[in-house]
């Protein structure tokens, strides 16, 4: 793309900076007064020096039951003892790892997968000697909760080298909901960290999918930082044992034939990177910045995940990992064009849902402080405009005659990243048709040597359902590149809203974009009204193809057949995070969808109506009914929070924490990439393609799956205090609701959103009103509802909401695109630049 250098700062060099996970200022400290709770590093690590822990902690005293003579006045002198410390300090177990560890799977894992669960039938039990003791005085640990925990914490132990341990009983017993998000921060973040640079590309170049005869790693540069093609190629002359090839990427990169040839050597793809001090030769050095991959077998930066991960991140303070992603974002715009699917070669024509305004602008909540927070800002608005010009308002993703974006990504033959075998199916019956091997055919193909139409066909949709994120479904399959769908086009008018408001309130109304960014044929300077422009006719468009009032769902449009899908997706609530849908239409959603989407452990996916039978001829899809995922939990909560819906958003994320609880306390503290939401015992047990990452471990968890483990954090700020005591007590939502029904005030007392999110002005007078009846709302009024609005007939004063923040002053979209503070102790889930959008909607609706 561009031929512009980059231009890295000069950060110092620390130790242990080159590793994936090296020390940064956010790792924990060694304390002499030893937290039961620290991270694993911290306590089976520093803690356990034998400065820090005594062999047994005994005192001596007095025995005052020998104090006094029989019936007399006069004192005999106390015997001293010494005894075990008792009252109300916590107990604490001398334990030695490997012979306890070793008892205990033998009594406890009886399905000898090395997990205690609910399904082992051991006797529950096991007794370990106290340290105030030494080991002498024994007490029964019972449970499979606790006795999963003491696994947990023996294998951890274990990988520290500690062949002796003390360890404390409050990390045993501790509240699950306390557990689960403490592991999150301490443990499974820093474990999903890692970075790209000298100091590992010989094992994160390496592609586990380069299926050519001589696999090595590879790294291609674009030609616009030839900085880093300098430092990696110094990298392999000082390592030739690495095997490393270090190549120049064409401009343009995403050609189609360019990058079908790309698949003879695959490799990683050049991100963005930090200056550090020279080495001792005087020679640049570089360090790659950290990011966070969806799970522990990835090495990539990953598109859609990485905006999820965002919002976990920022409630744990991890502000720096956020930021960094960010900036991998817009080096991958600057010189690939796009936000890739990921950083490999065979994504170079395919990107993702796009995410980045509200997730730069969450970042610069945070961080906007610092000088450089502005110029932060600018970038990444910058990157999101080109974006928006080069991938999704193209053709081919681009419709004009609807006005709405589709994807349809580039491509040419068979998905190298598959497994080889992954379309056997589907190809055999064409390699018999030209008397050819599978593999023959597959390199025919591929090259245009054959000819195959309906393949093609299949293949773009194929390739569609990819880039969508949603792999696979079937709402999408054998169509998606027909479709503009919901979500993406929920994400693109968010694009549009949060460029106009940000140009208007940070840039003085004008947004001059440099040439290195700049897309042919577009603007040198960006003015809000254009991008207000854009979002209105986005959300007439939406409104006309996508919206149902019958049903009250938007569904997703299919640009040939000129018609809506019927399909029945979680995603119609992505129009509610977005702002893309009236308070009128918000109301109706609650009222008529969400109760077709909402099961016991959340929103599921999709209805068993739309997806169909499910059988050997048609097996089931991973997003598609009963399997439910945290992006679609995440987003339906925060658009309920802004259309002023906290009572569902908080009863939604109730089910899911508690879904989530129930497996980490039931499964040895399992985590993982999605769920069935309908199963109330195992929802982590999930039959269906590609799996379920997360829940294949040996002893512990450690790093969960990137979006589940950011849902969890992100929906605990939405629940209230009384919700989170039940949840740490492991309490259903109808349990729950069951024993709070008497108490009107039980979910609504105290709520208090998530410091930094931005509610309707009507929320809390809503709170105390219940959601109008499906009588008011097939009338089409809400009587005195407070979220009523003019809508229906009336297609321009509808439209004119989307204009709703031309009509604010500058320093009015600034004070709501960057929340000033939140409550002490509070963790902000800042909710986007939406400022007072879905309030102030019935002005323009």
């Amino acid at each position: 793309m561009s031929s512009q250098k980059s231009t890295l700062p000069i950060h110092s060099k620390n130790p242990g900076d080159g590793h994936a996970n090296g020390p940064d200022k956010h790792a924990p400290r060694a304390s002499l007064s030893l937290d039961p709770f620290a991270a694993p590093d911290v306590y089976y690590g520093r803690s356990h020096s034998p400065r820090q822990v005594a062999k047994s902690r005994t005192y001596s005293a007095i025995d005052q039951s020998r104090n006094s003579l029989a019936g007399g006045t006069l004192k005999q002198p106390g015997r001293r003892t010494s005894h075990d410390a008792q009252g109300n300090a916590p107990r604490r177990y001398l334990i030695n790892v490997d012979e306890t560890l070793q008892t205990l799977l033998a009594r406890e894992d009886t399905d000898h997968n090395i997990q205690i669960t609910i399904e082992d039938s051991g006797p529950k039990t096991i007794q370990l000697g106290t340290a105030a003791s030494g080991g002498y005085r024994r007490f029964d640990v019972r449970g499979t909760y606790m006795l999963s925990n003491l696994l947990q914490e023996l294998t951890l132990a274990k990988k520290y080298g500690r062949k002796q341990v003390v360890l404390d009983e409050s990390r045993l017993n501790e509240n699950p909901v306390n557990r689960m998000a403490r592991l999150i921060k301490d443990q499974f973040w820093p474990n999903l960290t890692r970075r790209i640079d000298g100091s590992n590309i010989a094992q994160v170049a390496r592609d586990p999918k380069d299926w050519t005869a001589h696999p090595r790693p590879r790294i291609y540069i674009p030609v616009g930082a030839p900085e880093q093609h300098q430092y990696y190629t110094r990298v392999a002359k000082e390592h030739p044992d690495m095997n490393l090839d270090v190549i120049w990427l064409h401009d343009p990169p995403d050609e189609q034939e360019y990058v079908r040839d790309l698949n003879e050597g695959p490799g990683l793809l050049a991100i963005e990177m930090e200056r550090v001090a020279d080495t001792p030769k005087g020679e640049p050095d570089y360090r790659g910045l950290p990011f966070v991959v969806p799970g522990g077998r990835f090495n990539e930066l990953y598109g859609w995940d990485s905006y999820m991960e965002t919002l976990g991140l920022l409630v744990n303070d991890r502000e720096d990992l956020a930021e960094g992603m960010v900036r991998h974002f817009c080096f991958c715009i600057r010189h690939y064009g796009k936000i890739l699917n990921a950083n490999r070669t065979y994504y170079l024509c395919r990107s993702q849902p796009p995410f980045l305004t509200d997730m730069a602008l969450r970042v610069y909540d945070r961080i906007k402080h610092r000088p450089d927070a502005t110029e932060f800002l600018r970038n990444s608005i910058i990157a999101a405009i080109k974006d928006y010009y080069n991938t999704w308002m193209r053709l081919p993703r681009y419709d004009k005659e609807s006005g709405l974006s589709r994807y349809v990504p580039g491509g040419l033959g068979v998905p190298p990243e598959t497994e080889a075998t992954h379309f056997l199916h589907i190809l055999m019956p064409y390699a018999d048709k030209h008397k050819m091997t599978f593999e023959e055919f597959v390199k025919a193909y591929n090259y245009g040597h054959v000819y195959e139409p309906e393949l093609d066909q299949y293949f773009l949709h194929d390739r569609a359902v990819r880039e969508s994120g949603h792999d696979t479904s079937y709402r999408l399959e054998n169509v998606g590149a027909h479709l503009a769908t919901v979500d993406l086009n929920s994400c693109l008018y968010k694009y549009e809203m949060d460029i106009a408001r940000t140009i208007r309130a940070f840039f003085g109304d004008k947004l001059s974009i440099p040439k290195e960014w700049h897309v042919h044929g577009m603007p040198e300077v960006e003015t809000s009204a254009s991008w207000d422009r854009r979002a209105k006719k986005r959300r007439l468009q939406m409104d006309k193809l996508m919206w149902d009032e019958k049903t009250g769902m938007f569904f997703d449009y299919n640009t040939v057949k000129k018609e809506q899908t019927g399909y029945e997706s979680a995603t119609t609530f992505w129009a509610m995070w977005a702002g893309a849908c009236t308070p009128k239409q918000a109301t109706v959603m609650v009222a008529k969808a969400l109760p077709k989407f909402e099961v016991h452990g959340g929103l599921v996916s999709g209805t068993e109506e739309s997806r169909g039978a499910v059988g050997l001829k048609r097996p089931n899809r991973q997003w598609d009914y009963p399997f439910g995922w945290a992006p679609q939990q995440i987003l339906a909560w925060t658009g309920l929070l802004r259309y002023g819906f906290e009572e569902d958003a908080q009863r939604l994320a109730y089910r899911w924490i508690y879904m989530c609880t129930k497996a980490f306390v039931d499964f040895n503290g399992v985590v993982v990439e999605k769920y069935d939401v309908t199963q109330q015992i195992s929802p982590h047990k999930v039959e269906a393609e590609y799996g379920n990452q997360g829940s294949d471990f040996k002893g512990v968890a450690t790093e969960g799956f990137g979006w589940v483990n950011a849902s969890y954090v992100y929906g605990l700020q939405i629940v209230n205090a009384h919700m989170k005591r039940a949840l740490g007590a492991v309490t259903s939502w109808d349990t729950f609701k069951k024993m709070t029904e008497g108490d009107p005030h039980a979910i609504h007392d105290n709520f208090e959103p998530p410091g930094g999110v931005h509610v309707a002005p009507h929320v809390h007078e809503a709170a105390q009103t219940r959601h109008p009846s499906l009588a008011q709302v097939h009338a089409g009024t809400q009587g005195s509802h407070p979220r009523s609005s003019g809508h229906g007939a009336n297609g321009e004063k509808h439209a004119e909401g989307a204009d709703v923040g031309l009509k604010h002053s500058r320093e009015s979209d600034k004070g709501h695109l960057a929340t000033h503070g939140s409550g002490e102790g509070q963790h902000r889930v800042h909710m986007g630049p939406e400022h007072h959008h879905a309030a102030s909607a019935s002005e323009g609706h």
